[in-house]
């Protein structure tokens, strides 16, 4: 039956009748069904795409186990994913796209700090929120904070503090040089890495920035061997980590050279191809699959059940998300984006990292940060807990002024 032939039949009826049940038939559940849209823009192709790929399937685990529950506020989740290619300008273009044609209410994903940054201001523009779960640079949070803008994983700054701390214990006023990728992300991280480990007692033996998507890293091995460092640190990730560290073994560098670095140089999507140039490896981070917590064990096994491999943090940051969202939409009571950042401003909720708080001044999430160790023979690999570093602790002080 129609819904006017539907009305007529209601009103031979009765009247009271009718106007009683014309709202539900023509607005109630129209409104009802709408599901809650996340635009995810986020590198599904090029150097970063295992990065990508996490994003990916952390935001759809989450997003499977929340619809299956009943939804958000009774609505249903839709993730609507672009490829954003690792690329400022294709991430800003897939954006609008989402904000203008898509309609959606919140925006994930980003991954190049770059990219966080010119999506942030498009967001602004637009009247929407977005957070980032992998992006480093300490500027998101810091210096070029934004009101609409969010992180749920650690900042470069979070990251040193845990590994700092691993190195002062582990390798006293140790000589390191540094070597990063050349944008937002690698010079933050270095510089970040830096100051905390000068103020623990290491020093610096160089520093050098290779473009991203290198494939040839043996041009700066004769400065890393002239600068005979004990320790070196890198931030490159995805697939350039890849090509440094199997490079770095086919020219004998890895031998009596201790390899630290950023929390993404080498995760569970990288590491097969790396193989046993990753031992050894000394990260600071805030997760690891290894932790033994009821509730990440159950979403590892979840995890692995799904897509038969391990999470990496860039899984956990964005299963978490979803959580952060769900949790700031059921307190705001909808998706108006000033009732939305009031909401989440100052939230708690809970990830498989452990509890997080999102700290209001400056809209970066407070969390335990952990020294994470890789052990890789060739045929298993670990990523072992070496040490901790309590939330506040590693946080540091809040530096927005925007808001």
């Amino acid at each position: 039956m129609s819904k006017n032939a539907l009305l007529r039949s209601v009103y031979a009826l009765s009247p009271l009748l009718a106007l009683l049940a014309a709202p539900l038939v023509t607005a109630g559940t129209a409104e009802a069904a709408d599901p809650i849209r996340i635009g995810v823009v986020t590198p599904l192709s090029g150097t970063y795409a295992p990065i990508g790929q996490q994003v990916r399937w952390g935001l759809e685990l989450a997003t499977k186990e929340v619809n299956a529950a009943g939804g958000i506020l009774g609505r249903q989740v839709e993730l609507l994913f672009e490829d954003e290619e690792a690329n400022p300008a294709v991430a800003t273009q897939k954006a609008e796209k989402l904000f203008q044609v898509n309609k959606v209410d919140f925006l994930t994903g980003t991954v190049n700090s770059g990219s966080t940054l010119a999506v942030g201001q498009l967001a602004e523009r637009n009247g929407r929120l977005i957070a980032t779960t992998v992006s480093f640079s300490d500027a998101i949070t810091t210096d070029k904070c934004s009101p609409n803008v969010f992180r749920v994983n650690a900042r470069a700054g979070q990251q040193s503090a845990a590994l700092a701390e691993w190195l002062a214990k582990d390798k006293p006023k140790a000589k390191v040089y540094y070597l990063g990728p050349d944008y937002e992300m690698g010079r933050s991280t270095v510089a970040a890495f830096k100051a905390a480990a000068e103020k623990t007692g290491a020093q610096s033996a160089g520093e050098v920035f290779a473009p991203l998507g290198s494939k040839d890293y043996s041009q700066y091995f004769g400065q890393l061997r002239a600068a005979r460092p004990s320790v070196l640190y890198t931030s490159t990730a995805g697939n350039d980590t890849v090509r440094l560290l199997t490079q770095m073994g086919e020219y004998g560098l890895l031998r009596n050279l201790t390899i630290v670095g950023a929390s993404g140089t080498v995760t569970a999507q990288n590491i097969g191809a790396i193989g046993k140039a990753a031992d050894g490896f000394v990260t600071g981070v805030g997760y690891s699959a290894e932790l033994a917590t009821p509730e990440n064990q159950a979403f590892v096994a979840a995890f692995r059940k799904e897509y038969n491999t391990a999470p990496d943090l860039y899984g956990a940051d964005s299963y978490g998300l979803i959580g952060f969202f769900k949790a700031a939409v059921e307190k705001a009571g909808g998706t108006d984006t000033d009732a939305l950042r009031k909401a989440m401003e100052g939230l708690s909720w809970s990830t498989p990292q452990g509890s997080k708080t999102m700290r209001a001044g400056d809209h970066q999430a407070i969390q335990d940060m952990y020294a994470v160790r890789i052990a890789a023979d060739g045929s298993s690999t670990r990523f072992d807990v070496v040490g901790t570093v309590p939330g506040e602790a590693a946080i540091g002080p809040d530096q927005c002024t925007r808001f």
